[in-house]
């Protein structure tokens, strides 16, 4: 596993984009302070850059970087949560400005998952994580189902897992206003 997580870094050093497992399904990552990197992303899915894209931390402290606060329902709403989560923030911070909402929200999660929290770790900032697929294609936790056009698109897939067809789910999406009120997205 660590070849594979120093092989990311790198590539995600040098503004590539990178093909992964995460705890949910195979995702398409980039630098989330890269403006250029996530304007490639926004090209291999061939989706409009009006539709925000969700990013990965790696911890609660990771998180406060890049929000101006935590509202205290989102930390309810983490703790509860039985399954993986994102949640939509306002007043985004800190990362490219075309992933950041009209209404300056953000998605972010924190993964609960070992390889993805130490891939993020040790690159150090927000990994966007968005699904392995065109725009309005299905999501897959398969590599073997995962398009070749995407494959041939990105500069790194990591070998981690693709052998693994644990089937998964993408994760349920909650926005959460300044006022604390909540919206379920998905």
């Amino acid at each position: 596993m660590q070849k594979e997580l120093d092989r990311l870094v790198d590539a995600l050093n040098k503004g590539q984009i990178i093909l992964y497992p995460t705890d949910t399904v195979w995702g398409l990552g980039c630098d989330a302070t890269n403006k250029d990197a996530v304007d490639k992303i926004y090209e291999i899915k061939h989706r409009p850059s009006s539709k925000s894209l969700i990013i990965m931390v790696s911890n609660f402290l990771m998180l406060q970087q890049y929000i101006d606060s935590v509202p205290f329902k989102a930390v309810e709403l983490m703790e509860e949560a039985t399954g993986p989560l994102t949640v939509i923030y306002p007043n985004a911070r800190n990362i490219a400005g075309n992933l950041i909402g009209e209404d300056g929200s953000v998605g972010i999660r924190i993964p609960n998952d070992e390889f993805c929290k130490r891939l993020i770790s040790a690159f150090g900032k927000p990994i966007v994580s968005t699904s392995a697929n065109i725009s309005g294609e299905k999501p897959s936790s398969i590599f073997k189902n995962i398009s070749s056009d995407i494959i041939n698109a990105v500069d790194y897939v990591t070998k981690y897992r693709q052998d693994d067809d644990t089937i998964a789910e993408p994760s349920s999406i909650i926005k959460v206003n300044i006022d604390g009120s909540i919206l379920k997205i998905r």
